[in-house]
């Protein structure tokens, strides 16, 4: 199960650390927070650049979320468990889990990897056809694509919530 952990922004890999040194390693099976590949260009020249994709959560997977928790109380700076219905934390729903995984490659080969990769497109006249990466079958949640800074804003449910994305596009060719 996927839980999220909301964290201050900026401080994701500093509690990503504080986790793997502070809670036993039985109680999860992986601590992350996904990024994403895209290119920005500087002084006329693209170049590459990692950002975080949800900036100020950590996902962790476990299946004993009640040991989680007491564990994550360890843990010597601010962490809140998200999703609290009751008494129970709830994961994350199974739609999110899988675009999540979607995007990031996650449980498809890649455990290390959590990182969404650039999409490859055509740009056509009227529309976009994208060829591989993680936009590839989410063409509906596809909200806009600016060809100029090579990025497509895809709108998912998040904790209950519509949120916008920012992914990376390559360009592969034009046709005019």
């Amino acid at each position: 199960m996927y839980y999220v952990i909301q964290v201050a922004p900026g401080m994701e890999e500093k509690t990503e650390a504080l986790i793997r040194k502070t809670v036993e390693n039985g109680v999860y099976k992986r601590c992350f927070h996904p990024t994403r590949h895209v290119k920005k260009k500087f002084h006329g020249e693209w170049k590459d650049q990692h950002e975080k994709l949800l900036p100020g959560y950590v996902f962790i997977i476990s299946n004993s979320v009640q040991e989680l928790y007491l564990e994550l109380r360890k843990v010597p700076m601010l962490t809140k468990l998200l999703g609290k219905d009751k008494e129970q934390f709830t994961a994350l729903s199974e739609k999110e889990v899988h675009w999540l995984e979607q995007l990031t490659g996650i449980g498809a080969g890649a455990e290390e990897s959590s990182e969404a990769g650039l999409s490859q497109v055509v740009a056509e006249q009227d529309a976009i056809v994208i060829l591989s990466g993680p936009l590839k079958n989410m063409e509906g949640h596809i909200q806009k694509i600016n060809l100029h800074k090579r990025i497509a804003e895809v709108e998912v449910e998040f904790m209950k919530r519509k949120t916008i994305l920012h992914l990376g596009i390559e360009i592969v060719r034009k046709k005019e």
